[in-house]
């Protein structure tokens, strides 16, 4: 516990000395004792002295320029460490430039905490014009999984281990902590207040699947002529890494991982499909979906995408809720990952035969030809390089690194990468997730380098970077080991359209030529400006080599985009033609 004060009391002629603590005292005691050693943020009031306090007291607080770079940095932290990420922001605009990391964590299931300092309920309440005056919690309360204010310090520990417990029970997700700034200087005895914090037991208990259930999924699978198993992050979140690495050895069954489950087992693994995805999606039978979800990403569940083949689904989820939320679940599996795929290999010890030849072959022969002809475009050696070719050094990059952290966002910078660049081990890919939104690269790539002092590669469209990439101040200040690509093409898919009335430049183009290579130099840290396949594989591995902060502008062709990338059919297009 930590003191703030000695006071002498008198009473009845009696001195008595007493020792305090106060409301910063106790959030940072309730949070180391809960485990909890980082915070991302942004200082200011009425937070400043919470941060510097936090800081004395051992835990590690990285500042950012911006709340939503900090919430993103929390939220992948989250991710990773199945802890939740804690994010710190003062009130009002602070408060919700953090609220959007805290809802795409939320949407993502990843467990983070988004405290921010708040103005006084009573003056709020009558909407007297406070400084920063918001009701916080009830613009939180729609965006996250829970949300808490506490207004007396005695019941700061409590609401610490409810937002704790909030974050990383079930399904994983975002909560809100309102601290009013009246509670931060609220004085308690310290005694009293050690015995109010709380430790968290068994934040997320396991939630085992019944044996009904288990049965009728292998009873499903058990009568499949093609069977797919299809990873999603939920799976890779789990970190039940070799329980699933079993089952899909000893079923033999295809897999398709999404693009952060990739690396659970890695890409170049013989039964991995994902250069088949096309083919193996419309042609299963059975598909056998372990924490992902049939939303957009995979067509939910129907339309072109999965073919006129008559198909089952069997879903392993947290959430009972999120079963036949697009199409019919034949087999619901409602446990925790670790423990649902567990109960699987238990049940399919005995009797179990591999999926039949022809299904393997097919995917195979439809794999050989795809990388085939994706192979041909990689090692095209043009000047100015389109994305193929730079992927593919970039490709080359993981591979002889397959323990970095590679951190993607853009449009065709994130859509190509994902089918060009393999993945070797789990949690290695970070990128826009479920919501598909840009602007995460930078916090994730602060997170990740700071939780697990791994290198980290950043891939990084022009457009995508511009929503964060001030915190190339925050990764030269920290000193952390970034290295950032940015694809600059010179604008939004392509850097070529005009404005046809001549004025003004067309709405996706950017300033050509642009060196961003120089923004980090600004900042102490090394920049480099590349034209070749080859300068851009020599200046990777030295930025990766050196662990320093390192950003290099990778000219790309500005006519090689295609307009939203992979995703261009939810763009919709005007019908109307004006005379």
């Amino acid at each position: 516990m930590s003191a703030v004060a000695q006071v002498i009391d008198v009473n009845a002629g009696a001195e008595v000395e007493q020792e305090l603590t106060d409301g910063f005292h106790l959030v940072i005691d309730a949070l180391k004792l809960n485990d909890i050693d980082t915070i991302y943020g942004v200082p200011g009031i009425p937070i400043t002295d919470l941060g510097r306090m936090a800081q004395a007291e051992g835990i590690r607080v990285i500042s950012f320029r911006h709340e939503q770079n900090a919430g993103n940095a929390a939220a992948i932290a989250g991710f990773l460490t199945k802890k939740p990420g804690v994010c710190l922001t003062v009130s009002a605009p602070g408060f919700l430039n953090g609220l959007t990391a805290l809802a795409n964590a939320t949407t993502n299931c990843f467990p983070m905490i988004l405290i921010s300092g708040s103005s006084e309920r009573e003056i709020v309440d009558l909407q007297q014009g406070d400084y920063e005056e918001m009701d916080q919690l009830a613009i939180a309360k729609p965006l996250c999984k829970a949300a808490f204010r506490v207004l007396h310090a005695e019941d700061i520990g409590i609401g610490v281990a409810r937002a704790i417990r909030a974050a990383v029970s079930g399904r994983p997700g975002g909560v809100y902590l309102d601290l009013p700034a009246k509670l931060l200087g609220q004085a308690l005895d310290a005694a009293k207040g050690e015995k109010s914090l709380v430790k968290v037991i068994d934040a997320a208990p396991a939630q085992l699947p019944s044996p009904e259930a288990v049965k009728r999924a292998l009873d499903v699978l058990k009568g499949a002529k093609r069977p797919l198993i299809i990873l999603g992050k939920g799976a890779a979140y789990a970190q039940a890494d070799e329980t699933i690495r079993d089952f899909i050895e000893t079923t033999g069954i295809p897999f398709l991982p999404m693009s952060m489950a990739k690396g659970l087992l890695p890409d170049t693994h013989p039964q991995s499909a994902g250069a088949a995805r096309s083919t193996v999606l419309k042609d299963a039978d059975v598909v056998l979906l372990v924490g992902a979800r049939l939303n957009w990403l995979l067509s939910h569940g129907k339309g072109k995408t999965w073919g006129d083949a008559p198909k089952k689904f069997i879903q392993v989820d947290i959430e009972p809720k999120e079963m036949d939320s697009n199409v019919e679940i034949a087999a619901p599996l409602v446990g925790d990952i670790g423990s649902v795929v567990a109960a699987l290999n238990n049940g399919i010890k005995s009797g179990w035969q591999a999926p039949p030849s022809e299904w393997i072959d097919a995917i195979n022969a439809r794999k050989e030809v795809n990388i085939s002809k994706m192979s041909q475009r990689l090692l095209k050696n043009s000047t100015p390089m389109d994305f193929h070719s730079a992927l593919g050094a970039l490709k080359q990059v993981i591979k002889e690194r397959p323990d970095a952290i590679l951190v993607n966002e853009g449009a065709n910078t994130l859509d190509l990468a994902r089918g060009v660049i393999d993945m070797y081990q789990p949690r290695k890919r970070l990128d826009v997730g479920t919501w598909g939104v840009m602007g995460i690269g930078m916090g994730f790539a602060v997170g990740a380098a700071v939780e697990t002092g791994k290198p980290v590669l950043a891939v990084e469209g022009d457009s995508a970077f511009g929503f964060s990439g001030m915190e190339v101040e925050t990764i030269c200040r920290y000193n952390l080991p970034v290295t950032i690509v940015i694809f600059n093409n010179n604008g939004i898919y392509r850097g070529t359209d005009t404005d046809p009335t001549g004025r003004d430049p067309g709405t996706t183009v950017f300033v050509p030529d642009s060196r961003y290579d120089k923004m980090m130099e600004a900042f102490g840290g090394v920049g480099y400006h590349v034209t070749t396949p080859d300068e851009l594989k020599k200046a990777v591995d030295a930025g990766m080599d050196s662990g320093k902060p390192t950003l290099i502008n990778a000219v790309i062709d500005p006519a090689a985009g295609s307009e939203s990338g992979n995703i261009g059919s939810l763009n919709p297009q005007s019908v109307v033609k004006k005379k």
